[in-house]
């Protein structure tokens, strides 16, 4: 059985810029970080003469073209896969919580059935892969950070260029930079995102469309990003954590759907409990809530007494990966 893990991510600035409805006339810039938390795929040769494929749910067709998963039925048909074949995924954080599950499944998929082909696929061919797959041939709303930070890992800059190529860099920050924001990142599970395509889908159509608001919300968010870079590669974590705040509002601003009562409620609360800024992680209206605090003790006590489930994690730094190869 062949078998990859592949990390999920937080997005740490210029977030939206990433949708090819806007990088296509701007060029765009995301600053993204693969987490220890992953989704793994498996795929192993079967003695039947069809396809069987496990995952929420279970499904065995005698036709790839029958597979109702789209990500799966799409890559078996890129890859000419034939039949005669098991495919498996789980995932440490279900999907639809703002983590980049759809890329990075996606990614981990490709590198598995090529693996099983007994092929090398190169890292940003991989990244080009998946995105081709999800934006181009299965026209979803979505951007590009999720599959490049997916295969790539670790703390990764995104400059996603006109043509539609993208340009990958490290950010390059100080060891000690680079403890602190391990330690003083706090993530909190708020609920599932549910509108996430809803509001990709209308902040995609109103960039097509040439809405200035939009577009002057992407512009400012792509300089953020950059000056969240700036800031981190300086050793200045502090900054960023108050970059965040400003990143957080100019996000709200992209739709009347991006948050509810609730997630302003808990936002405000770890701002009044520590933290010096934070986002919702992910489209909206659900998912991870991220706030950076120097000294996240009292955010924490005040986030255990609402409830609300922690995911502690460290950064990843190996990108997709093969861990079994028989």
């Amino acid at each position: 059985m062949i078998i990859t893990r592949t990390p999920l991510r937080i997005s740490i600035g210029g977030g939206g810029t990433d949708l090819p409805s806007y990088f296509r006339q701007d060029g765009g810039f995301v600053i993204s970080a693969a987490i220890d938390k992953y989704i793994y795929v498996g795929v192993n040769k079967t003695f039947t003469d069809d396809y069987f494929v496990k995952y929420s749910q279970l499904e065995r067709v005698a036709n790839r073209s029958e597979l109702k998963h789209p990500l799966i039925r799409e890559a078996l048909e890129l890859l000419d896969i034939g039949p005669a074949l098991e495919i498996i995924s789980m995932a440490d954080i279900p999907a639809g919580t703002g983590l980049g599950s759809s890329g990075s499944f996606t990614v981990g998929l490709l590198k598995a059935l090529f693996a099983f082909k007994h092929e090398h696929i190169a890292t940003q061919r991989l990244a080009e892969l998946a995105c081709n797959i999800e934006i181009d041939i299965l026209g979803e709303p979505v951007g590009k950070q999720d599959q490049f930070i997916a295969a790539y890992g670790g703390l990764s800059c995104f400059d996603f260029n006109c043509d539609g190529s993208v340009d990958v860099s490290p950010l390059r920050l100080p060891a000690p930079t680079l403890r602190d924001l391990e330690s003083n990142l706090v993530l909190y599970f708020t609920g599932y995102s549910r509108s996430a395509s809803a509001i990709l889908a209308d902040q995609s159509n109103r960039s097509s469309a040439g809405d200035a608001a939009m577009r002057a919300n992407l512009d400012e968010t792509k300089e953020l990003g950059r000056q969240i870079k700036a800031a981190l590669e300086r050793g200045e974590p502090e900054a960023f954590g108050e970059m965040m705040n400003e990143h957080w509002q100019r996000k709200r601003q992209r739709s009347a759907g991006m948050s509810n009562p609730t997630i302003d409620e808990l936002y405000q609360l770890g701002l009044a409990n520590g933290a010096t800024g934070g986002k919702l992680v992910g489209a909206g209206a659900g998912g991870f809530l991220m706030f950076y605090a120097h000294n996240p003790s009292q955010l924490r006590q005040a986030f255990d007494d609402r409830h609300l489930e922690e995911v502690m994690f460290r950064f990843d730094h190996e990108g997709a990966s093969l861990m079994a190869l028989g």
